[in-house]
């Protein structure tokens, strides 16, 4: 009967789970769906004003401005993997979803994490030959190693999202069908399984830290050596930009990483955080560079927020302004 009793319910394994985000909220949840939806609609919305600025715009037509707009576009796929499915929950308390659904959004989720490490990559590449080789970026920045790099990027990313979501599909969901998160995060699904799950908390443990090593290691090196050679340009003003246009690059990079760090760290060693409290931090690191991103790329580069204004503000040239106002006062001289 013991025996028996164990196996049956070793294998019982839930196909359909609940998703129950911020379940300390309760009433107040549903409060929320008008501010999650209005952050939502600006996230998309700032990104593809920044992404249509760069497409329209045939000067903007550059590697570092093209991996702006890809970036962008991840911030976009990103926000839609996460925001749809919590919306929904804030509107229903239990928030049904498959395992197939919740693998899907998972594999998303990771992916598109991944590719905005592997497009920082490539953005950090493209400054250190601007600024270290300036007489040969234009030899080395061309479209087929832009297509390289964004093959790398994807099959690189393809290469730790793939591998969790398997190993999470062959897991047995035996504890609860109830996940006690707004999205199916890894380490969501992997605290309402059963079994022996060493290995899969070591590899996912091991998939972030390699990845977060290697990444860091390679940009801290990449801007070190341009910040080094930024000092060493004889001109102040392209001094500056350089320094300014990293700056830019770094603002996202500390975004990105930090608040991932922040939420693993808590995760993995702060038990007696609370649950709402780990949600928070998961919207924070989800949600906080598709936010941030076009800010950061459309305020502080001088290019882009130029023809931003002049596509908002239908602003003028001084050549258009002089003719206006040439035409204005002809009119005026005019008899009457």
């Amino acid at each position: 009967m013991g025996e028996d009793g164990n196996t049956s319910i070793f294998n019982l394994s839930y196909s359909s789970f609940l998703l129950v985000g911020f379940p300390g909220l309760q009433e107040g949840r549903p409060l929320l769906v008008l501010p999650l939806t209005f952050l939502y609609v600006s996230i998309v919305s700032a990104n593809a004003l920044v992404i249509h600025t760069v497409v329209a715009q045939r000067s903007l037509h550059q590697p570092m401005y093209v991996l702006i707009a890809l970036l962008l576009a991840v911030n976009i796929c990103a926000s839609t993997a996460v925001m749809p499915k919590m919306l929904e929950g804030f509107v229903h308390y239990a928030n049904p979803i498959s395992l197939r659904g919740c693998l899907a959004q998972m594999f998303f989720i990771y992916f598109t994490l991944l590719l905005d490490y592997n497009l920082l990559l490539a953005m950090a590449l493209d400054r250190y030959v601007a600024i270290c080789h300036p007489l040969r970026y234009t030899d080395l920045m061309t479209s087929h190693l832009l297509g390289l790099m964004a093959t790398f990027a994807i099959t690189r990313s393809l290469g730790v999202a793939v591998p969790l979501v398997v190993l999470t599909a062959k897991a047995q969901f035996c504890k609860t069908s109830v996940i006690r998160h707004f999205t199916c995060e890894y380490i969501a699904l992997l605290s309402i399984a059963c079994g022996d799950l060493t290995f899969n908390n070591r590899l996912g443990l091991a998939m972030r830290l390699v990845t977060v090593t290697f990444d860091l290691a390679l940009l801290g090196t990449s801007y070190t050596r341009i910040i080094y050679a930024a000092f060493r340009i004889s001109s102040g003003g392209a001094r500056a930009k350089a320094l300014h246009t990293c700056g830019s690059h770094l603002l996202v990079i500390l975004t990105i990483y930090l608040s991932g760090l922040s939420t693993s760290i808590v995760f993995r060693v702060a038990k007696t955080v609370s649950q709402d409290v780990q949600n928070l931090l998961s919207a924070i690191y989800l949600l906080l560079p598709g936010a941030l991103n076009p800010l950061i790329y459309g305020v502080r580069t001088k290019e882009i927020r130029q023809h931003i204004e002049k596509m908002l503000c239908g602003m003028q040239s001084p050549q258009d302004s002089r003719e206006k106002s040439q035409n204005v006062r002809g009119e005026r001289d005019l008899p009457g």
